[in-house]
């Protein structure tokens, strides 16, 4: 499957954050659990320049616990600021602030030292669509702070956002990148909800899934849906297809139907706890 999907609002907000980067202190750059490497824009790095970064790994309750902690020591071992948050519940604040502080005592300092008054962190808030960036500044600054959307690139412009008198937050939209490094990381992100399900090929995204979690997590698999889980794809799939119900009205298997279940299933959590990445460096946790 090739995915090449690179609207023109998306361009407009890489000359955005080039312009609004000499602005602010610091950035939160949100990744997907699930997915850390294909849900980080790999132009980031270049934009970002000398700006100091906290790597926020967001949706951790769908992902793989045990993946959770890799991940968390594999972007530590490359000396960034990393927490774990689940965007949707409260209580992420105390997490974020100890980070931004921790993290803005250096430039805190340096304005002191030239006399300067104290002032909030400037932070800049980036990721890619539907990572749950609005999702996260609303838990931090009250509800209604951004717009919020179940699909992807609700956010359209930028916007401040003062959360107190230690943080102000710029919001951006969401960037992907002109083409994809390979066709695992567009099909992963499309598997996630990171692009849009009309345009792309919903029983390839799920045979694909299928087939990595046969290889990974057998267990789930086989708690969710029951069957024989080492038989060939297209058998388990029609077993799926059995169990769940999903026939025509001649009795042929309705794969389109399995398809949009098994996606999500996975988006929802329903399946279980699943990570499609793991660092390729090896880690210890």
């Amino acid at each position: 499957m090739s995915i090449n999907w690179y609207p023109g609002h998306m361009k407009k907000t890489e000359s955005l954050l080039k312009e609004q980067l000499q602005l602010v202190d610091l950035v939160l750059e949100l990744l997907d659990a699930r997915i850390p490497y294909s849900s980080s824009n790999p132009k980031l790095a270049n934009l970002l320049q000398h700006k100091k970064r906290i790597v926020v790994l967001n949706k951790v309750d769908l992902a793989d616990e045990h993946m959770n902690k890799l991940w968390q020591v594999y972007f530590q071992q490359q000396g960034l600021e990393v927490i774990q948050v689940n965007a949707t519940r409260s209580g992420i604040n105390r997490l974020v602030q100890e980070s931004v502080d921790k993290v803005f005592k250096e430039k805190a300092a340096q304005l002191k030292a030239r006399g300067r008054n104290s002032r909030p962190a400037r932070v800049m808030v980036v990721g890619i669509p539907n990572v749950g960036k609005s999702t996260l500044i609303n838990q931090l600054a009250g509800k209604g702070s951004a717009k919020t959307g179940d699909k992807p690139g609700v956010t359209r412009g930028k916007q401040w956002i003062r959360v107190h008198d230690r943080i102000e937050l710029l919001d951006t939209p969401g960037i992907l990148w002109p083409k994809f490094e390979d066709a695992a990381t567009g099909i992963r992100l499309a598997q996630t909800g990171a692009i849009r399900d009309e345009i792309v090929d919903q029983q390839e995204l799920a045979w694909n899934l299928l087939q990595t979690l046969q290889t990974h997590y057998p267990l789930l698999l086989e708690s969710r849906y029951g069957g024989d889980v080492t038989q060939p794809l297209i058998d388990y799939i029609d077993s799926i297809g059995q169990a769940r119900g999903c026939l025509l009205k001649a009795g042929e298997i309705d794969y389109q139907r399995i398809a949009r279940i098994l996606l999500e299933e996975f988006r929802s959590g329903k399946l279980g706890r699943i990570t499609l990445e793991k660092p390729l460096d090896e880690v210890t946790a």
